[in-house]
């Protein structure tokens, strides 16, 4: 029987949907138990299809002219293990995983498995019909790894359900809105945390099936928390059973020296259309299939450059494919979020299409991250020379919409975790780690924080095991994570610190020059008027009645010290103070604060 060509969208990288007409599906106008099944693969001489359903022993299927292979296969059912069976250009041949499989076995096996777009039924219709890219409400991402997490005592992963069960109180305890997954691509090997792909749209095996991933996305959403996935867009594993050379030429891949990334990985051909198809549509999938509120976009620096190489000049190819699958994709789920982990200094990534920009919502501020991460990693005596990298951020702010970003990639690798990287003795490490996640908490954009920062966890993230969940026996870990909540909360619950970040009238500095004293101190205000004074005093000793100077008379009402008590601090400075007359030219009147050393102070003015 022939089958209808599929759309020129998919040819000419147009098409988001291609999940639906290539790989397997159950095909019942056919007959009872049987399945479709079809494979792009214009270069191979033969291709079969394999599986539990015939023994392994390969059915032939029909190609068009167009380079799809298909087949009607009977007796099939949902579960059974199958590939393509590729006969390469060369003649030899290849047994290959289905590109657009919803479900493969649990590693080291690479077989598809028979299965269907997930059956769970949603409710969360309320979720997804009220859902925004939230620039002007609060955002605040926990990022894990599903898999370390937690785990059982004998080492065995969570499962979705179990991952629902203990995550979802977790983060609403702790003042989380929003978690980032890790990829949950399907990948072979754990140690690349999901970032070398061979299932752009199998939901890993490692942790359940594809509906019980639905399922905890489905929670989540009932309990009032946004779901983002980790997308890799730009680059794919190479094992030979996967996409790597699926019909014997580079198909999937680019076939020149940007070939290959320099994590070993291939690059994807954005040239080519059913490439930019198969990844708009990878991309759609997961926000389709599992409902999932956006997505954050791996390394696309990469794709911006040739080999993430400015000199090498901009590919303006896959510039063309991300306008046209971020375009794409918000015309079909409105209110996603995309976000790019770009550290170049492209400009009008988050601009929209029509104005000439990427389309994105977010992008990670690199820059922030690095010069925050440098200034507290550096001893007191260099920090003078250090301090404006940390007025830095603010002159370039309003460039573009930005998401601070202390990701899984500060903590491994022999970078020490982030409370490992603060200067100084145990206990400054300690109040630095306190003042870091303050002024992260406090400075204007989006927030990104990875698993394990709200303990302070002082061991590097391990993707083999579990958290050292043991930490909360101790109390200045206690008290670090009763920081973090609180900060967390207040957030949460405070317009000022969310609302209009992006309007340059709503930051101002107060002080910024306070080269030798280290300190650091600005207001955020809201729509209404309601305004917060940060203070922050990043050197080892305490200022008594450090004077900021205002235009008129105000009243500074303490909300919160990192030196509390309660979170491992020495105390905290008055809790009131009022400006008196009198100040420096421009400025008509002086508040004078205690600021005890390495500490941050927050105030309502």
């Amino acid at each position: 029987m022939d089958l209808p060509m599929l759309p020129t969208e998919f040819h000419t990288g147009l098409c988001f949907d291609a999940h639906h007409m290539l790989g397997a599906h159950p095909a019942p106008d056919q007959g009872p138990d049987t399945w479709l099944f079809r494979l792009w693969a214009p270069g191979a001489q033969r291709v079969q299809v394999c599986g539990d359903f015939n023994g392994w022993s390969g059915q032939d299927l029909t190609r068009d002219a167009a380079g799809v292979w298909s087949g009607y296969v009977p007796k099939a059912h949902q579960g059974q293990f199958y590939k393509f069976n590729i006969q390469k250009q060369d003649g030899g041949w290849a047994l290959h995983t289905d590109p657009y499989g919803f479900y493969t076995e649990l590693r080291p096996g690479s077989a598809s498995v028979l299965w269907g777009m997930p059956a769970h039924k949603f409710k969360d219709e309320a979720w997804i019909a009220g859902r925004s890219a939230r620039y002007d409400q609060p955002l605040n991402i926990y990022e894990l790894h599903a898999g370390s997490w937690k785990r059982h005592p004998d080492g065995r992963w969570y499962t979705y359900r179990q991952l629902a069960g203990a995550l979802i109180p977790w983060l609403r305890e702790q003042g989380y809105n929003f978690i980032e997954l890790l990829p949950l691509a399907e990948h072979p090997f754990d140690g690349s945390w999901g970032y070398q792909c061979t299932g752009y749209f199998s939901v890993t095996s490692r942790y359940g099936t594809p509906e019980e991933f639905a399922a905890f996305v489905d929670a989540c959403h009932q309990a009032g928390i946004g779901v983002l996935m980790d997308f890799v867009p730009v680059h794919f594993a190479c094992n030979g059973d996967a996409l790597a050379r699926l019909d014997g030429g580079h198909l999937y891949e680019y076939d020149s020296d940007v070939g290959l990334s320099e994590w070993g990985s291939y690059n994807f051909n954005l040239y080519r259309g059913e490439v930019r198809s198969f990844l708009n549509s990878a991309a759609a999938f997961w926000l389709e299939a599992y409902h999932c509120d956006g997505l954050r976009m791996d390394a696309v620096s990469r794709a911006l450059y040739w080999q993430g190489d400015d000199a090498r000049g901009v590919n303006q190819g896959a510039v063309k494919f991300l306008q046209t699958m971020n375009q794409g994709l918000h015309q079909r789920f409105p209110g996603v979020i995309l976000a790019a982990e770009d550290s170049t200094n492209y400009l009008k990534v988050t601009a929209p299409v029509q104005y000439e920009g990427l389309g994105f919502d977010y992008k990670w501020d690199m820059g922030w991250m690095n010069d925050t991460l440098h200034y507290f990693s550096a001893p007191f005596d260099q920090r003078p020379g250090l301090y404006h990298t940390i007025t830095f951020s603010m002159e370039y702010f309003y460039n573009e919409l930005y998401l601070l970003a202390l990701s899984h990639d500060e903590v491994v690798h022999g970078k020490h975790t982030l409370i490992d990287k603060m200067w100084g003795s145990y206990e400054e490490k300690f109040a630095q780690a306190r003042l870091l996640q303050f002024y992260f908490m406090l400075h204007p954009g989006k927030k990104l924080s990875f698993m394990g920062t709200e303990l302070a966890h002082f061991r590097e993230w391990d993707e083999g095991r579990a958290m050292d969940w043991c930490l909360l026996e101790y109390p200045m870990h206690q008290a670090f994570l009763r920081l973090a909540r609180d900060l967390n909360r207040l957030y949460l619950q405070e317009p000022a610190l969310y609302s209009g970040e992006y309007h340059s009238g709503r930051f101002r500095w107060v002080t910024c020059e306070a080269v030798e004293d280290g300190v650091f101190a600005f207001t955020r205000t809201s729509a209404d008027g309601s305004t917060f004074l940060i203070v922050l005093n990043t050197q080892d000793k305490a200022h008594d009645q450090y004077p900021l100077y205002f235009d008129n008379a105000c009243h500074a009402r303490l909300v919160l010290c990192t030196n509390a008590t309660q979170y491992g601090g020495d105390g905290c400075p008055a809790a009131e103070c009022w400006a008196t007359p009198g100040g420096v030219l421009g400025k008509s009147h002086t508040l004078r604060l205690d600021l005890p050393a390495l500490s941050g102070s927050l105030y309502r003015l």
